[in-house]
């Protein structure tokens, strides 16, 4: 059998706020560079679409086929960026904003402890069938709880 995925406290997921913000910058950053390679790939390509693959083919010039094997380099080393914080227990949202869940326990329910990129803390969390839009703050009560 295999154990159910780690529920983490307040204090828990806070304590990886700094390390989240240093992950997520560095992936973001690596977005922004993968998107423009792609933008220029497209262009070299003669079509304007994005290839399916990047295999080198053999219409593709020498600056193609570099840039293909950039972008399968990037795009690997993106892939693990990922992986790590999921390692660390996060649940991959949205790559685009940086958007993280961690499951927590707010009264007694499981729950999605919530944090984007950018953020001091974590101070919202919102129901395992609901999304960002539907996000609760932890605030007064709940916080106190949670924290004691």
């Amino acid at each position: 059998m295999q154990p159910g995925p780690a529920v983490f406290t307040l204090e828990a997921v806070n304590a990886l706020v700094p390390r989240l913000n240093a992950i997520v910058g560095q992936q973001l950053t690596r977005r922004l560079d993968i998107e423009g390679r792609l933008k220029k790939l497209a262009e070299l390509s003669g079509s304007g679409d994005v290839p399916d693959s990047f295999e080198p083919s053999p219409d593709d010039g020498a600056a193609a086929r570099e840039l293909k094997h950039e972008l399968a380099q990037r795009i690997e080393v993106y892939r693990e960026g990922w992986q790590e914080l999921e390692n660390m227990g996060a649940v991959l949202k949205d790559p685009g904003i940086g958007l993280l869940d961690f499951y927590g326990r707010v009264e007694g329910k499981l729950v999605w402890l919530c944090w984007k990129y950018g953020e001091l803390e974590v101070s919202h969390y919102h129901a395992l069938d609901e999304g960002f839009s539907a996000r609760k703050p932890l605030a007064g009560g709940v916080k106190h709880r949670l924290l004691n």
